[in-house]
């Protein structure tokens, strides 16, 4: 499956994908529960240092026994990729467009989801093939540059992550994003009526 199918299949019926950062292995898993049970389809757990790797296999395990799919997150190089897809990671994601990396990403036919910030790098990644793209950091982006972006580029299908929780993540798909990556407030119970009022509207 493509980066696109992968991703239009697995945000259609919940348009938010967890990030859960800094966890160790049981918080992760306990954090990737309450997404679930929450609706959401995909988990992402970032790797931005080898001690994250842990939590990543438990929150994989995890995923196996509930038919979820969990990928990994803050894949800068060819070598975290490689070890995450040995490990099983169902999708990669990316702060920004690391054109080894979605290479590479293409070539193993693991789903990817690289960011980008400008017009310049939106174009070089759909010269890449890839149309779904994370905005980062959306928060400070705004959603305005989501609007913006894609009265240019009407194929590209935004998934907004950084500084997004339940106070904003409408405003981002009303904007036009296709998903929202939400962490803190999957962890709150008193945020997850306002997500999902949010998500739902």
């Amino acid at each position: 499956m493509d980066s696109a199918e992968f991703f239009e299949h697995r945000l259609a019926g919940s348009p938010v994908l967890g990030i859960f950062r800094n966890h160790d292995p049981a918080e992760t898993v306990a954090a990737c529960e309450r997404a679930w049970e929450f609706g959401v389809e995909l988990v992402e757990i970032p790797v931005q240092s080898p001690d994250a790797v842990p939590s990543l296999r438990a929150a994989l395990d995890a995923a196996r026994e509930r038919g979820k799919a969990v990928g990994a997150g803050t894949v800068t190089t060819v070598s975290q990729l490689r070890e995450v897809h040995e490990l099983g990671a169902a999708f990669t994601v990316a702060p920004g467009l690391h054109p080894e990396v979605a290479d590479e990403s293409q070539r193993i036919g693991l789903p990817h989801l690289p960011g980008v910030a400008t017009s310049t790098e939106i174009a070089a990644a759909l010269a890449r093939g890839y149309t779904w793209l994370k905005a980062f950091p959306a928060k400070q982006l705004g959603a305005e540059w989501i609007t913006a972006q894609l009265a240019p580029f009407p194929a590209v299908r935004f998934v907004a992550t950084g500084g997004i929780g339940a106070g904003n993540a409408g405003e981002f798909l009303r904007a036009g994003c296709r998903g929202v990556a939400v962490g803190s407030a999957l962890e709150d119970p008193d945020s997850l009526p306002l997500l999902r009022e949010a998500v739902s509207a």
